[in-house]
């Protein structure tokens, strides 16, 4: 017999795709739940943000101030019919953007018919900032755990202090710049950016720029700058790159292909490990992004190692912690919508006392044969959480 179904009070925070689909699950479930959202309305990621003036322009501060790293360009790299959640289709609207993939803002208008259609924005406080997530007192497995949550409203004076029985972290994973270590990277006075605060190709004009990536985006930043910028030289991991990139690179005569860089210098030179060198105005730093949760304090129960988030049982808990403390959306290179979805239910069905974990014991040997069977197989620690072969949640650029 099913145990009788508990209500629990919990914490979501962030209202981007994964955490309004939790607030959606965790309520159906009938836990009293509340949402900590940063910016003005929902969207997470998918809320485009023009101004980042004043964001660190390599994403170094602990805690960013612009969340969304969407340039005003990007469209879906995936069909919208893959997008949605299962019961609320990405569907066309009339007098929207009705192609098969959309831009970034169809997306978030679709974000906001979910949380309109569920009645989601009643349980969202916005403009207010997750300070610091910490437990009550030290877990023992299987007890009972109470999680104390700081929270500062924009225009408040003082941060807020309150008590949750179960927190759920769904901010996302496309922040926080990951940045490569070159030599000489901290001498280079010239402009060094992350793609995390590129919005449009025009402060470009007429420079030499280096893009260093040669994944999706860095694809996408270059094409973008070959009408503005005077050059563009796409630094590579490997030269073996696409037919179609080779095609589109030898279209234009300001866009180049080098290997990987060796070292910075003072004066402005790039240096390749070919030793061909240039004299740039601007590095961009397609590189990627790192997993980070500057808020929360586990007393060491969770890390985050070469972007590596552990121990988690199913990407999802930590086993010292679970159900108690939970992460949605942790996982990359999968369809992210409905996994998210299941997540949330998984996650609700547990703080209700409908579904049980298996014993701490067994949850940490599934975790070590998963990071045994990643080794084995040659992937990189940093690579933990792409559970498949494709970047289906990626944008990119017509």
């Amino acid at each position: 017999m099913p145990s009788i179904t508990m209500s629990k009070n919990v914490c979501v925070i962030g209202s981007g795709p994964s955490g309004l689909v939790a607030a959606r699950e965790l309520r159906k479930e009938g836990h009293k739940v509340v949402v900590f959202e940063q910016n003005h309305d929902v969207g997470g990621q998918w809320l485009y943000d023009p101004k980042i003036e004043d964001e660190e322009l390599l994403g170094r501060d602990n805690f960013l101030k612009v969340h969304s790293s969407i340039y005003a360009s990007l469209r879906l790299v995936s069909p919208r019919e893959i997008m949605g959640f299962t019961d609320f289709p990405f569907g066309m609207k009339k007098g929207r953007d009705t192609r098969r993939f959309p831009g970034h803002k169809e997306l978030l208008l679709y974000l906001k018919d979910f949380s309109e259609c569920f009645g989601l924005r009643e349980m969202i406080r916005f403009n207010t900032r997750v300070e610091n997530v910490e437990m009550l007192s030290f877990p023992n497995f299987g007890k009972d755990l109470k999680w104390i949550v700081k929270s500062k409203e924009k225009m408040a004076e003082k941060a807020v202090e309150e008590v949750y029985d179960a927190v759920v972290v769904a901010t996302g994973h496309y922040s926080k710049p990951r940045l490569p270590k070159i030599k000489g990277m901290d001498a280079w006075r010239r402009k060094q950016i992350h793609s995390h605060i590129y919005r449009v190709p025009e402060p470009f004009k007429n420079e030499v720029v280096v893009v260093i990536g040669s994944s999706l985006s860095g694809q996408d930043i270059s094409m973008e700058l070959v009408d503005v910028a005077k050059e563009i030289h796409l630094s590579a991991k490997s030269l073996d790159i696409s037919e179609g990139l080779s095609k589109v690179i030898s279209k234009y005569d300001n866009l180049h292909l080098h290997p990987q860089i060796d070292s910075l210098h003072e004066d402005g030179r790039v240096l390749f490990i070919d030793g061909s060198w240039l004299i740039a105005d601007t590095i961009i730093y397609c590189t990627g992004y790192s997993y980070s949760f500057p808020f929360l304090d586990t007393k060491g129960i969770v890390v985050v190692d070469d972007d590596r988030v552990g121990p988690l049982y199913e990407h999802t808990f930590p086993p010292s912690l679970a159900p108690s403390l939970s992460f949605i959306g942790i996982p990359r290179k999968l369809i992210g919508f409905p996994f998210f979805e299941c997540q949330a239910k998984w996650i609700s069905q547990l703080l209700s006392g409908k579904r049980t974990l298996p014993s701490w014991d067994e949850m940490m040997q599934s975790i070590e044969e998963f990071y045994h069977s990643r080794d084995v197989a040659g992937i990189p620690k940093h690579n933990t959480h792409d559970l498949a072969d494709f970047e289906i949640t990626l944008v990119f650029h017509i």
